[in-house]
């Protein structure tokens, strides 16, 4: 019986200090987080724009070069006239107007056709020339 008693007695310690030991590092975890949320009001009090959760003012770094330090600012400016210019210059300026009001009339359940078709507007797409 006295065996018995001791075992009980290691058991209820060992569970008594495994939960103080709980409390105390959940109620320091607490006031970290109290903290650091006092922070973040103080911060927008004066005026800080402040995310909770987020990187706290530091950057995170994307890596790698963008396609415009790559390139160039006169580079990256040619490559995105480049496209338009060909695409008029293949269709000519007629065929790429009706063109454009081909693709202002279309929206996201019926084609430019389709909608011209059932409102009676009349495109001609012989100007869509291809040399």
């Amino acid at each position: 019986m006295h065996v018995l008693h001791s075992i009980n007695k290691t058991i209820y310690e060992t569970f008594f200090f495994s939960i103080l030991s709980y409390l105390v590092n959940n109620r320091s975890i607490m006031a970290s987080q109290q903290q650091n949320r006092e922070e973040l009001e103080e911060r927008a009090r004066l005026g800080e724009t402040v995310i909770p959760g987020g990187t706290g003012g530091k950057r995170r770094s994307r890596g790698g070069q963008t396609r415009k330090q790559q390139l160039g600012s006169e580079g990256y400016q040619e490559m995105g006239t480049k496209g338009g210019q060909t695409r008029k210059e293949q269709m000519g300026r007629e065929g790429y107007q009706e063109m454009g009001r081909k693709g202002g009339l279309s929206t996201m359940d019926k084609s430019g056709e389709q909608r011209a078709a059932e409102e009676g507007i009349d495109i001609d797409e012989s100007k869509f020339r291809n040399d």
